[in-house]
């Protein structure tokens, strides 16, 4: 290794020498046989990268012998596994006669004494006060300290809930806040807090739960700030619903239910209204609709309007086999040649006798033979499907 002078002679914080231990290992290794004389190459970079990122010379006997003493680092790791297999041992012995419990790094088994109570609301103050200086990572680490005096506190775990919150880390705040409401439910601030962390990461809908729990606890209608934080969440969720179901418009109807405007029962489309809109005379008995007279030109804007027609005309551009199979229909071909003489548009509801057709016409529509009872609701007075 090419020594440089920003480099230490001798390690000088605990990873230095430990770096130093690691490389001492390595190169052992190869001189003991350990590994092979065919891995020296790959190994003397691995110590040289080792020794540059840490500033420290490997090749330094000197270095190596104040890093690792008496013991090199393999001994000191048998050491360490000799001692995990006595420690093992007796784990296991006191788990069979007790029952295995969960901890967090906030937790300790023994309840806080009064003395640890009281150092905990000492921190807990130094928090606010870091806080209140917006040293959030400070703030987050007194809070931490507290609970490791007083576990599960619910005013601590919210309070550094908030101070997750402030430095960004939304998950984390998330965290604290379900573990604040799951040790005291009452505590109204952490409710708070988890519809601010959920509404942070795009849980509306779990924000506006869980401002409406606070809501409740705090009785009395809730005060303004958890009732502002419910409403903006509860816009959110309608936003979001708004946004899908524009994305969507066309929603093919359930059995039972009700249809898309323009659906017949079963997912059809509603001729009436589709023979309406090109200006000539549905299967089922109706007037005139706006913008379409009975053998007149059809109205091409609200034609092209209408979610119906919009969705047919996706499907054929989409499928160009649907479009040759409807360009070689017979029936089809007639309606163009009368629609171009000015004949008007034939009865739509005798069209869809033709099975081929017909199912065509389901695919365009993108529902199946669906159950009775969609209600079609056409926009004028001569729709076929029946309102409920």
């Amino acid at each position: 290794m090419v020594w440089h002078p920003a480099f230490s002679s001798i390690a000088t914080t605990t990873k230095q020498r430990l770096a130093l231990a690691i490389c001492d290992f390595l190169s052992t290794s190869l001189k003991d046989g350990t590994l092979s004389a065919d891995d020296g190459e790959s190994i003397d970079v691995a110590i040289n990268c080792i020794g540059e990122s840490f500033k420290v010379d490997p090749s330094n006997a000197a270095s190596i012998s104040a890093a690792t003493g008496t013991q090199n680092l393999l001994q000191i790791y048998g050491v360490y596994e000799k001692l995990k297999a006595t420690t093992g041992a007796a784990s296991s012995s006191t788990n069979n006669t007790t029952a295995p419990t969960s901890a967090t790094a906030d937790e300790k088994t023994a309840p806080p004494s009064d003395a640890d109570k009281a150092r905990a609301e000492e921190l807990k103050a130094s928090g606010n006060r870091a806080m209140a200086a917006k040293d959030y990572a400070g703030a987050i680490e007194l809070y931490t300290q507290a609970l490791a005096l007083h576990p599960a506190h619910a005013v601590y775990l919210s309070n550094r809930a908030a101070a997750h919150s402030a430095a960004r880390d939304h998950a984390s705040a998330r965290a604290d806040a379900e573990r604040a409401v799951a040790a005291d439910p009452s505590y109204t601030k952490a409710w708070s807090r988890l519809g601010l962390a959920r509404f942070a990461l795009g849980d509306a809908k779990g924000s506006m739960e869980a401002y409406r729990r606070g809501i409740e606890h705090e009785g009395s209608g809730g005060s303004d700030a958890m009732k502002k934080g419910f409403e903006t969440a509860r816009r959110r969720v309608e936003d979001l619903e708004a946004e899908a179901a524009a994305a969507d418009p066309v929603v093919s109807p359930g059995a039972g239910g009700r249809g898309s405007p323009g659906a017949g029962a079963g997912g059809m489309p509603d001729l009436g209204g589709l023979a309406s809109l090109l200006g000539g005379g549905g299967g089922g008995a109706g007037g005139n609709r706006e913008g379409g007279g009975g053998g007149g030109m059809p109205d091409l804007g609200s034609i092209m309007s209408n979610p119906m027609f919009a969705n047919m005309a996706q499907s054929l551009m989409s499928n160009p086999e649907m479009m040759q199979n409807l360009m070689s229909n017979p029936r089809l071909r007639e309606m163009a040649d009368r629609f171009s003489s000015g004949g008007g548009v034939p009865d739509l509801g005798t069209l869809m006798n033709d099975p081929n057709i017909a199912d065509m016409a389901r695919n365009m529509m993108g529902g199946g033979g669906g159950g009775a009872g969609g209600a079609g609701a056409g926009r004028g007075n001569g729709g076929t499907g029946g309102g409920q």
